[in-house]
């Protein structure tokens, strides 16, 4: 195992000696097991190393107990803690026996103080029962693409059957990052709400900025896990690191390089022109971009399914812009009609009219 500076020295070092070199940003290295570095809106893998190694995740578990309950749950409920939620072992935000909380006050324990306490307090209430709560995580992680992951408990405790991917667990990182409730939560720093005050474990909101929060992890078998987001110039990247004894630091590298090595490049922008087709303009119906690197372009290539000819309402959809990456398509947009258009006749007649 390589011996690695603490606080980003050596990877930072490393990155301004490259771009001395090269004149751009070089792939960076950290000290985890597995990581993987994704461009959210894309879905491009920036970095990876061991992305699909199945591993213990700790509480980066949580992040998908949360998302199930806020699904399937409704924050205002009152959540009446069993002693089975009360005495669980590991981290805890000091739940006790019969007390009673709201769903939200327990998703705040859960993701800000991560506590082992909630998870099975939130899993009871919300699917009836912890089995039935697992089956529903199980059920979401396929359904969220996550084909290399188990889950056997709704807290990371240690499990032969509870794994995941560092691949995996970017894929749940962008599912969480779209829904506003847990995004809000999980990037509160401290909250004092249900008689409790809590603060955030996630030390990355002071560290990086632009930081969106997710979730810390650990246990001994695990070792140190971290899944988190970060926002830049509108462009959002997510980090996971798994048995990372170094995490704070590879997360603020993974960020360097990632949004300096690969901007997003905007290539459609919802409501803009984005071509012209025999004069005519096309507008986009959705805005798109894709994070390049140096050396990189897209090809943009339109495909209409219908001739630009009258009549022609303006705001009909015409075809589609495919943009390409060496070949391989990475994304389309929907093109409409910019302006209408009217047959000759018709508009003859119209002018006719206007000089009686």
């Amino acid at each position: 195992m390589p011996k690695w500076f603490p606080l980003r020295r050596a990877g930072a070092l490393a990155l301004v000696l490259a771009c001395l070199l090269a004149g751009r940003a070089e792939a960076v290295e950290v000290s985890a097991s597995a990581a993987v570095l994704m461009d959210m809106d894309s879905g491009r893998v920036l970095y990876e190393r061991n992305a699909g190694a199945r591993m213990l995740i700790a509480s980066t578990t949580k992040i998908l107990t949360a998302l199930v309950a806020i699904r399937d749950g409704n924050l205002s409920d009152t959540v009446k803690v069993s002693r089975e939620a009360a005495y669980t072992e590991g981290s805890s935000m000091y739940l006790k026996e019969g007390e009673e909380l709201t769903l939200e006050t327990l998703l705040y324990g859960l993701l800000l103080c991560s506590g082992n306490d909630a998870a099975v307090a939130v899993a009871e209430h919300v699917g009836g029962s912890v089995k039935g709560f697992m089956e529903r995580m199980n059920e979401t992680a396929l359904e969220l693409g996550m084909e290399d992951s188990s889950f056997a408990n709704p807290n990371g405790l240690d499990d032969e059957e509870h794994y995941s991917t560092a691949h995996d667990m970017a894929l749940l990182a962008r599912a969480a990052m779209e829904n506003e409730t847990l995004v809000r939560i999980a990037s509160t720093r401290t909250v004092t709400i249900g008689g409790r005050t809590m603060t955030n474990h996630n030390k990355l909101l002071s560290y990086v900025d632009g930081c969106l929060g997710l979730k810390t992890g650990y246990t001994k078998a695990a070792g140190r896990t971290l899944v988190s987001c970060a926002e830049r110039g509108g462009q959002r990247l997510i980090a996971v690191t798994l048995q990372d004894g170094n995490d704070w630091a590879d997360h603020q590298s993974l960020y360097d390089y990632g949004f300096s090595a690969y901007p997003a490049k905007r290539m459609a922008q919802l409501g803009h022109e984005l071509a012209r087709e025999d004069g005519i303009p096309l507008i986009a119906a959705d805005s798109f971009a894709w994070p390049l690197t140096q050396g990189e372009a897209l090809e943009t290539e339109l495909a209409l399914d219908r001739p630009l000819t009258a009549p022609l309402r303006m705001g009909t959809r015409v075809g589609e812009a495919v943009f390409s990456l060496n070949g391989k398509e990475v994304g389309r947009v929907a093109l409409l009609c910019g302006e209408t258009l009217v047959p000759k006749v018709e508009s003859a007649m119209s002018t006719l009219r206007s000089y009686r």
